[in-house]
């Protein structure tokens, strides 16, 4: 079999201005290759494209993508419809949201294989799909394949996604960021399942993420991209393990692990728009090392060893801050948040049994578990969104009322909260600035001024541009979205903030602004529950650890004496499936 090259591969909007350009790589069948970088580097629009897709007012404007030794690009759209999960397949970010919610499973999964040329008897189809789901392990039962996808976990969801794409047996597998929202056994099994389809199958296979921990697991390339250029291109054990390039350096400084508490570096500015992309080196504005040659002569991609990065000062010595370790305990104050013997239902089900906590003044206390372990219930509980459960919920030694709504105007400002996703949570009508404003209004009444002056302070304390208050979410990046949720929170003065994922579809380097500004925050007294199934994040920002499994606490400790001694094999088994990136580069 034949494996796929990719050459010069561009992507540009209809006037000409280039998303991505002049992209090549080739894969071996078998081998996954993995897509890095921040969002806007062009990773989505590169993955899209080898399906022969573009854009909403974008189009592939130069360059082929051979496939078993076809040119995807030079087909007819009839054509590339045709070939499109038979020759080259597709695995969302979210597979449950690309399952038809009205179809069974099997219907789904047998569509693609008894309709068009390349049909098969039903029998052939039945036989091929058992095979399939055995390889992802799932059951191939009557039982089974009449669920619906409602009926299924994530976990299960993520490997029928992988099913449906693998079942025609195609040459090319695009996955993009197939694990962002799973939990970290979950993550680990699909993470393996993809590795074994492509040796088993000997698929070609492009990996699309943001976390370099799962492209360390996973690839066996890497392509580091930023503003639609390569950077740098390899193997992963050189691009992970001793990256030349100063920005792929830059995402390695920012990556939390489970192996130290240390101090994370964002990388300072913004990537360039696209109209800012046509001179000089694109990473140039934000480089430690750059210089006029850099930032006015775009360096060619050549070949550096093993590698291909575009640099003039590959390797070169950076001088700026060092990454530090961060002290393993500090000082609390006051207890200021306790919850007792809580049991959270949904109906008679109960989710979460008999857990009790405290929270004192500047800790952040992390709460960890699979999905399914009540995680989110119980910080819903806190803020009083979720009101079906017994126990008592004390703030300052005042036991709170189950619902929002019994609960007064104070105790609404003094314990805030940030979702999981801030563009959910933010009305899309008003701008940035006047929901950060409404908050304002609602708890601080007072004069114009005072209210802009309010949230231009609130917004430079998350580290928001006061030149954004006057644009809308649909405006700004997913990470601008969520230090607007944190700047909302913020401008409300609360003592406690309760997180739900905060971190966890961000960038690398938006993340480890978004931590060291959260870290800040709690150095002034703020106290915080922080929900994620990220145990690197846990292990840079938490005081204490809070195991939950099957909505029981197994185990809460120190972060220190939980990551360095596990007491119970459930901890254990969720900080061995923990995915680590360790650069031998000086830091």
């Amino acid at each position: 079999m034949k494996g796929v090259k990719v050459a010069s591969l561009g992507v540009s909007l209809r006037q000409g201005i280039k998303i991505v350009d002049e992209v090549s790589f080739e894969i071996e069948p078998g081998e996954v290759l993995g897509l890095v970088g921040e969002s806007g580097s062009g990773k989505s629009t590169i993955a899209k494209a080898l399906l022969g897709y573009a854009g909403p007012g974008a189009k592939i404007a130069s360059g082929s993508v051979i496939v078993d030794g076809e040119d995807i690009l030079a087909l007819s759209e009839t054509e590339r419809r045709e070939r499109r999960g038979r020759v080259v397949s597709y695995v969302p970010q979210d597979a449950g949201m690309s399952l038809n919610p009205g179809l069974a499973i099997g219907t789904q999964l047998i569509e693609r294989l008894i309709h068009g040329r390349h049909a098969e008897s039903r029998a052939e189809a039945l036989g091929r799909i058992a095979s399939v789901l055995d390889a992802v392990r799932l059951p191939a039962d009557r039982n089974f394949l009449a669920r619906y996808p409602s009926e299924l976990s994530g976990g299960q969801l993520q490997r029928i996604g992988l099913a449906i794409a693998v079942v025609s047996r195609p040459r090319l597998l695009v996955l993009d960021e197939p694990t962002t929202a799973l939990d970290v056994g979950t993550r680990h099994e699909v993470l393996k399942l993809v590795s074994e389809l492509s040796k088993e199958m000997n698929l070609c296979s492009v990996y699309v993420s943001h976390d370099l921990g799962v492209i360390s697991a996973v690839a066996d390339q890497v392509m580091v991209l930023y503003a639609g250029r390569i950077m740098e291109y390899g193997s992963s054990n050189k691009v992970l393990g001793a990256p030349a390039h100063p920005y792929s350096r830059a995402l390695l400084k920012a990556v939390p692990t489970t192996l130290e508490r240390k101090q994370l570096q964002g990388i300072p500015g913004t990537a360039p728009d696209l109209k800012s992309r046509e001179s000089g080196c694109v990473f140039a504005a934000r480089c430690p090392i750059g210089d006029d040659l850099c930032a006015t002569v775009e360096p060619g991609l050549v070949m550096d060893g093993a590698s291909s990065i575009r640099c003039y000062k590959p390797n070169a010595p950076e001088n700026g801050a060092h990454v530090i370790a961060l002290p393993l305990t500090r000082p609390h104050g006051e207890r200021i948040c306790s919850v007792q013997n809580l049991v959270a239902r949904y109906g008679p089900l109960e989710v979460v049994r008999n857990v009790s906590l405290e929270i004192a003044k500047g800790e952040c206390v992390a709460l960890v578990g699979e999905s399914g372990s009540g995680k989110s219930t119980f910080a819903r509980c806190l803020i009083g969104l979720h009101s079906n459960y017994d126990g008592a919920v004390k703030f300052y030694d005042r036991t709170l009322p189950q619902k929002a709504e019994g609960r007064d105007k104070d105790c609404h400002r003094r314990i805030q909260y940030i979702f999981q996703d801030p563009y959910a949570s933010l009305n899309p009508r008003r701008t940035v600035g006047d929901s950060i404003g409404c908050a304002v209004r609602h708890f601080f009444p007072g004069s114009k001024q005072d209210i802009i002056r309010a949230v231009l302070t609130a917004a430079v304390r998350a580290g928001l541009s006061p030149d954004l208050m006057s644009r809308y979410p649909s405006e700004l990046s997913g990470g601008e979205r969520q230090r607007v949720a944190i700047a909302r929170a913020l401008v409300c003065r609360p003592d406690l903030l309760v997180c739900d994922e905060p971190t966890s579809a961000l960038d690398v380097s938006v993340q480890a602004s978004i931590i060291e500004l959260l870290r800040g925050l709690m150095t002034d007294g703020l106290a915080m529950l922080f929900v994620t199934h990220d145990l690197a994040v846990v292990r840079s920002i938490a005081d204490r650890v809070v195991v939950l499994q099957q909505g029981e606490m197994v185990e809460s400790a120190t972060t220190e004496t939980m990551f360095s001694s596990p007491k119970t094999p459930y901890s254990r088994d969720l900080l061995s499936h923990a995915l680590n990136v360790q650069p031998a580069v000086a830091s």
